[in-house]
C-alpha cells in the first residue's frame, strides 16, 4: 500500500479505536490519550522544525531559479509576471472567499467544539497587533529571532531581500550560495520524506486522541473540510477557465476539450509533472506554438501552483473558525503575502511532502494554531486531487494568455 492511503487507513483506524475506547471506559480512555498524546506531539514537533530551513531554502532557490527563468528571453519575463498576478489573484480570492463559504455552510457547531476540546495541545495564539505594530514588524530587527518565534512574515521578507541580493553577485560567489541552499533545500526534503515514514503512527497516535475526546463528531468535521477545501479548488480551476476566456481568447468549450486529457491525468496521478505532456497535446490543440508552448508549460509547472496559496489560506481560515478566531484584514493580507511567496518558492514535489511546510507558514501568519495539521495532512489525498485539477487548468489558461499576448498563437488551432 503506498503512503497516502495507508496514513488515511491509519487516522480511520485511529479514530475509530479512540471512540470505542472511549465508549467501554473513560480510565481506558484516559491512558489512551497519555500514550497518544505525546506520540503525535512528537511527531508534529519532527515536522515543525524542518519548517524554517526549508522555506528560507526554498525561497532563495526559488527566486534564483526565477531570476534565472526571466534571463532566458521576453516570454519567459512575460510568463513569470503572469504567474506572480496569478497566484496572487487566486490567493486573494480565497482570502475573501473562504470566510464567505464557512458563513454559508458553517463548521457544525458540535463537531468544531469536540474538536477543540481534542486539540488540547494547540498552542494559544496572540491577538493580531495594531496596525501600526503590524506594520513596522514586516521588516525584521533581528532576523535569527524571526525565525526562533516563527516570525514567518518577517523573516520570508528578509529571505526574498536576501534573495535578490544573491542575483546580484558576481558569477562564482552567485554560485556558491545557490549551491549551499540548494544542498540545504535537498537535506530538508530528505529529512521530511524520513519524518512521514513515521507519519502512519504520528497520525494514528493524533487521531487515536481525536477520538477519544471528540467521539464520531471528528468524522463530520473532517468531512466538512475536506467539501470547503476542495471547492476553493474547484474556484481556482474556474478562474483558470476565465483567464483562457479573456487573456487568451480561447473558447470555454474549445478550452475544456483542450485540457480534458490533461484534467484525466491529473486526477489519476496526482501530479501537475505527469500531467506535462498531456498539456502539450491541450496546447497544440489550441493552437499554440511549440516554440512557446515548450517554453512556458514546463516553466508553469515548475513555478505556477495556481491552487496553492489559495487552498492553503483555506486550510488557515478553516482552523480559525474551528478555534473561533477572529481574522483581521491585516492578517488576511499576511496570509495571502506569506502564501504568495512560498508557492513560488516551492518544489514539484508531492503534496503531503510540501503540506505542512507551505501551510504552516500561512497559519502563522493568520494567527492560527498549527496542531491540526497533523490531522489534516492525513486526509490531504483528496483535496489534492483539487489542487492538482486547478494547477493543470491554470498552467494551460497561463500558457495561453502568454502565447496570445506574444502573438503565437494560431486561434484556428489542431485536431
Amino acid at each position: 500500500m503506498s503512503r497516502a492511503p495507508l496514513i488515511l487507513l491509519c487516522l480511520v483506524i485511529g479514530l475509530l479505536s479512540g471512540v470505542a475506547i472511549a465508549g467501554l471506559s473513560p480510565v481506558a480512555a484516559g491512558y489512551a490519550v497519555a500514550i497518544g498524546q505525546p506520540l503525535g506531539t512528537l511527531w508534529l514537533n519532527a515536522l515543525q522544525m524542518t519548517v524554517v530551513p526549508l522555506v528560507v531554502s526554498l525561497l532563495v532557490t526559488g527566486v534564483a531559479a526565477t531570476a534565472q527563468a526571466a534571463r532566458a528571453g521576453r516570454i519567459a519575463a512575460r510568463a513569470i509576471i503572469l504567474f506572480v498576478a496569478t497566484v496572487t489573484a487566486t490567493g486573494t480570492m480565497a482570502a475573501l472567499a473562504g470566510p464567505l463559504l464557512l458563513d454559508l455552510f458553517p463548521v457544525p457547531q458540535a463537531a468544531a467544539a469536540a474538536l477543540r476540546a481534542a486539540l488540547t495541545d494547540a498552542a494559544s495564539v496572540a491577538p493580531p497587533p495594531p496596525l501600526g505594530e503590524f506594520i513596522a514588524s514586516i521588516v525584521p530587527t533581528n532576523v535569527v529571532s524571526a525565525a526562533a518565534n516563527n516570525a514567518f512574515l518577517s523573516l520570508i521578507v528578509f529571505t526574498l531581500a536576501f534573495a535578490f541580493a544573491i542575483t546580484r553577485l558576481d558569477e562564482a560567489p552567485r554560485a556558491r550560495l545557490i549551491d549551499f541552499f540548494t544542498a540545504i533545500r535537498d537535506a530538508m526534503l530528505i529529512l521530511i520524506e524520513w519524518v512521514l515514514r513515521l507519519a502512519p503512527i504520528g497520525v494514528f497516535a493524533l487521531a487515536l486522541v481525536v477520538g477519544a475526546r471528540a467521539g464520531t463528531a471528528a468524522f463530520g468535521a473532517l468531512a466538512h473540510y475536506v467539501l470547503i477545501v476542495s471547492a476553493i479548488g474547484v474556484l481556482v480551476m474556474l478562474m483558470a477557465y476565465a483567464l483562457a476566456l479573456v487573456g487568451g481568447r480561447i473558447g470555454i468549450v474549445r478550452f475544456a476539450r483542450a485540457l480534458a486529457p490533461a484534467q484525466a491525468v491529473a486526477i489519476s496521478t496526482q501530479s501537475s509533472l505527469a500531467s506535462l505532456p498531456a498539456m502539450l497535446q491541450g496546447a497544440r490543440r489550441l493552437g499554440i506554438a511549440e516554440s512557446t508552448a515548450g517554453m512556458v508549460l514546463p516553466l508553469a509547472v515548475a513555478i505556477l501552483r495556481g491552487t496553492q496559496p489559495a487552498m492553503n489560506i483555506g486550510i488557515a481560515v478553516y482552523i480559525a473558525h474551528w478555534f473561533g478566531i477572529a481574522i483581521t484584514p491585516g492578517a488576511l493580507a499576511s496570509a495571502v503575502f506569506v502564501g504568495v511567496l512560498v508557492s513560488l518558492g516551492s518544489v514539484s514535489l508531492p503534496a503531503q511532502i510540501t503540506f505542512y511546510a507551505s501551510v504552516a507558514p500561512v497559519c502563522q501568519a493568520l494567527g492560527v494554531p498549527i496542531a491540526p495539521l497533523g490531522l489534516l495532512i492525513a486526509i490531504e489525498t483528496f483535496p489534492d486531487i483539487f489542487r492538482t485539477l486547478g494547477n493543470v487548468s491554470m498552467d494551460l489558461a497561463a500558457t495561453a494568455t502568454v502565447s496570445h499576448l506574444s502573438g503565437t498563437t494560431d486561434h484556428e488551432g489542431h485536431p
